[in-house]
């Protein structure tokens, strides 16, 4: 399981880079740090899943509009394929069901290895896996376990070191940014582009 969730080491390392995730992880530790001092815990979990569940309704509009026969189209020699961009969207969900179950990825023991799919049917079959396993998680999941540590390596070498709650803001953080980035690949292939949170310039 670990194998098929573990993202690409360039994709992986932006998760604690981005200044989107900076904000909203700051956020999280202000949430923890402020109940923490009341002893008055806010109750993530109903949170976290709303929200997968409005993710996974854009998402969802996205990927079903992939078209197979570009999966190895890309914009531009350093950017991801069609196929690497909404293969690693699709597991997304999958890595809320990571941080809440395990208490490290290690690259070391758990190399990446990229899916591959040969149809649109397949990309979407395989987020709705993603997605089952990661609303799973997250209803069978305490609060206890979201401040617990999560810590990305590749044996000795340590990458980050995170609260559970702050993984599953990165990856929701990271849904959106591919998404975005989705939207760019279908602009260029002149494929409409959905609503997200307002309307596009193709859904009005």
């Amino acid at each position: 399981m670990i194998e098929w969730l573990a993202p690409a080491y360039s994709i992986i390392l932006s998760l604690t880079h981005s200044i989107t995730d900076d904000i909203r992880l700051s956020l999280g530790r202000l949430i923890f740090e402020s109940s923490t001092k009341t002893n008055r815990f806010m109750d993530l979990l109903p949170i976290f899943l709303h929200e997968l569940a409005q993710e996974a309704a854009i998402t969802r509009k996205f990927l079903s509009r992939v078209p197979a026969d570009k999966f190895d189209w890309r914009p531009h020699p350093k950017s991801m394929t069609l196929m690497q961009l909404t293969t690693h969207i699709a597991e997304l969900p999958s890595w809320v069901q990571l941080a809440l179950t395990t208490d490290e990825l290690d690259f070391a023991t758990s190399p990446y290895k990229p899916t591959v799919v040969s149809s649109t049917d397949e990309l979407l079959a395989m987020f709705e896996k993603a997605l089952n396993e990661g609303r799973a998680a997250l209803e069978a999941a305490s609060e206890a376990t979201l401040p617990k540590s999560w810590t990305l390596r590749d044996g000795d070498t340590i990458y980050s070191t995170t609260p559970k709650h702050e993984v599953i803001h990165m990856t929701y953080n990271q849904i959106t940014h591919h998404r975005a980035q989705l939207g760019v690949y279908f602009r260029l292939l002149d494929i409409a582009v959905p609503a997200s949170y307002g309307p596009s310039a193709d859904e009005s």
